[in-house]
């Protein structure tokens, strides 16, 4: 039977401590990322002075989850040199940080002793896991739940160690 995944909006909402996000590919092809990403190669940028023209239901989301105390986390785990699409992702990190996520970036030279999840990942208070599965040109396939005490267990352990060994996106040069 097909699992029904609540929005990530609604998930967020009903958090109260922690949501963290772990991202694990060089490529993504996001379709509502596509003309800002397109944008971008064309060699436009957004002021973070100008919130209005680039502030978004998800920085709302994160604003008001924040705002009730909970703590946002992002890693990536990125190859170097890092892909046209991660520099276009750093570029706008600024954003994140802006609604009041903490974004480190992990280079997989520095991972290999590490045991990375498979699938991209949101954990909600070390309860409840979104994983994101992409096909290999990066688009986006499906949202699969895991609220399995154990899984949830040794998934926040990983994002926990990728965490610690993380560089902070103000110390990350690409």
């Amino acid at each position: 039977m097909p699992q029904t995944v609540p929005p990530f909006a609604d998930l967020l909402a009903n958090c109260r401590s922690s949501a963290v996000h772990l991202e694990t590919h060089d490529v993504y092809g996001v379709a509502e990322e596509d003309e800002d990403f397109k944008a971008w190669r064309a060699g436009r940028r957004y002021e973070l002075d100008d919130r209005a023209s680039w502030w978004n239901s998800f920085h709302d989301s994160v604003a008001d989850a924040v705002s009730r105390g909970v703590t946002m986390r992002r890693a990536r785990v990125v190859a170097e040199p890092v892909s046209e699409y991660i520099s276009y992702e750093h570029s706008c990190t600024a954003q994140n940080l802006a609604a009041g996520e903490d974004v480190r970036w992990l280079p997989r030279r520095m991972a290999s002793d590490l045991l990375l999840p498979g699938n991209d990942l949101w954990i909600f208070d070390d309860r409840l896991i979104r994983f994101s599965l992409f096909a290999g040109n990066g688009r986006f396939v499906s949202d699969v739940m895991e609220e399995a005490d154990d899984i949830v267990r040794r998934h926040t352990e990983a994002f926990e160690a990728i965490w610690e060994r993380s560089i902070p996106h103000a110390d990350y040069r690409i």
